[in-house]
């Protein structure tokens, strides 16, 4: 019995299994040797994108055709404008044998081909109106909040150049390369409020009453009649 008893009671001591400690290793281990250990190599830094300095959209994307003696000749035509959201803004078209070149012809078009237009406020100094064949664009100034009352193509160009509030018009043809024309155009007529004929060139608004009163004098002096003759030239005649 005694040998029986030894036996049941070494018996689950032999079965049982050691218990595990993280410090030996392993995948969940410390020992810096697993996938779980700290010794990664030290990551390269992450390249920060470069901001733009213009705001590049592409306005429409054309497959044109030109035929030749074999046959036709395919290639794309990009319509793409430019600008800084600022006071600058351009518009370029250009061919290329695919998409990425006719858009990167049409962009360094657009960009040699920039103008500054005046700003006030965040909208137009004026109204204005351009015409470039069938498409004629009117502008109009609006106030702060209104936003851009603008569809398709002269909305894109008002955006890029920094207008926040504006009233359009599209008249006539909707050609998007025609209105997008007649938009710079409109744009290209804007004059500062500093140039306007009812400012003097010291940059001081005239005043109507003043004008009419130094008016005044200069025309008694005209409608004033001649003097009459003195008696002495009288007897003389």
């Amino acid at each position: 019995m005694a040998e029986q008893t030894t036996a049941t009671n070494t018996a689950p001591a032999a079965t049982q299994t050691p218990a595990y400690s993280p410090s030996q290793g392993g995948r969940g281990g410390n020992d810096n040797r697993g996938r779980g250990g700290n010794d990664r190599r030290p990551r390269r830094p992450e390249m920060q994108p470069e901001e733009k300095q213009f705001d590049e959209r592409t306005l429409h994307v054309d497959r044109v055709a030109r035929v030749v003696k074999g046959g036709r000749r395919f290639r794309f035509r990009a319509l793409v404008v430019v600008g800084d959201r600022k006071h600058k803004v351009g518009i370029g078209i250009a061919k290329g044998a695919d998409v990425t070149a006719a858009v990167t012809k049409a962009t360094d078009v657009a960009k040699k081909h920039m103008v500054t237009i005046p700003l006030y406020k965040g909208t137009l100094p004026h109204e204005t109106e351009a015409k470039v064949a069938g498409a004629s664009i009117l502008l109009k100034p609006a106030s702060a909040g209104t936003g851009l009352i603008a569809g398709g193509v002269v909305r894109t160009i008002l955006e890029v150049a920094g207008i926040s509030n504006a009233l359009s018009k599209s008249l006539g043809s909707t050609n998007k390369a025609n209105t997008a024309y007649a938009t710079l155009a409109a744009l290209e007529l804007l004059v500062p409020a500093g140039k306007w004929v009812t400012t003097l060139n010291d940059g001081k608004r005239s005043n109507a009453k003043t004008d009419a009163k130094d008016a005044k004098p200069a025309e008694k002096a005209a409608k004033a009649p001649a003097p009459k003759a003195t008696a002495k030239k009288a007897e003389e005649k």
